[in-house]
């Protein structure tokens, strides 16, 4: 069966990143109607961590859910916007790991840049994230002379290389996945988004 995305890009205007996971976990899953809605999953704690100096920043007390509204003001204040690489998937298994969706329909990621004309980075949240940005920068990509100018080559986790979508060079950082399956503690992930947010939003 294939599953149509079920949230709207969020594109605050004056939005300096991108940030780009895979596609939403079944709703089943979900704590709130927003980008990375699994309890389980630890991005919003990252970010607490990152910005407040407190993992349990955007948690909601007393419930095993996230604060929704706290998140839109922040992300919103702060310039960051959220989406995914696929419009559409299949699962291949009843759960939420990126191993086993197939991308059906990928997001065109240049339409979303052209709505967000300050943006001047994206950072993809995992491997399948990273692998469908790359290819669709490799095969759409006029202006570049090689695969490795078109994007085609995804840098490594924790790094960042130079992407030509459409004509637009944007930054692109590869940060570790937020997902507790990946071998990685909550603090060292932390670090790393660390880095990135420094660069992206120097003080």
């Amino acid at each position: 069966m294939i599953e149509p995305h079920p949230l709207q890009p969020f594109l605050p205007h004056d939005a300096r990143l991108l940030m780009l996971g895979s596609f939403p976990p079944q709703q089943k899953r979900w704590s709130m109607e927003f980008y990375y809605p699994n309890w389980t999953n630890d991005m919003w704690r990252i970010v607490g961590q990152v910005f407040f100096g407190d993992k349990h920043h955007f948690e909601l007390p007393g419930c095993k859910a996230f604060n929704k509204e706290l998140l839109i003001a922040f992300l919103t204040r702060q310039g960051i916007a959220l989406y995914d690489t696929a419009t559409a998937v299949r699962r291949l298994r009843d759960n939420a790991s990126d191993k086993y969706l197939e991308v059906v329909t990928p997001t065109d990621i240049p339409s979303l840049l052209a709505r967000l004309p300050h943006c001047q980075a994206i950072v993809t949240t995992g491997e399948k994230a990273t692998q469908t940005l790359c290819h669709q920068a490799a095969t759409s990509s006029q202006a570049a002379t090689s695969q490795q100018a078109a994007g085609a080559v995804p840098p490594p986790v924790g790094g960042s290389t130079q992407l030509n979508l459409g004509g637009r060079i944007i930054t692109l950082y590869r940060m570790p996945s937020s997902s507790r399956a990946y071998p990685l503690s909550l603090e060292k992930k932390a670090e790393a988004y660390q880095k990135m947010f420094s660069e992206v939003f120097p003080q």
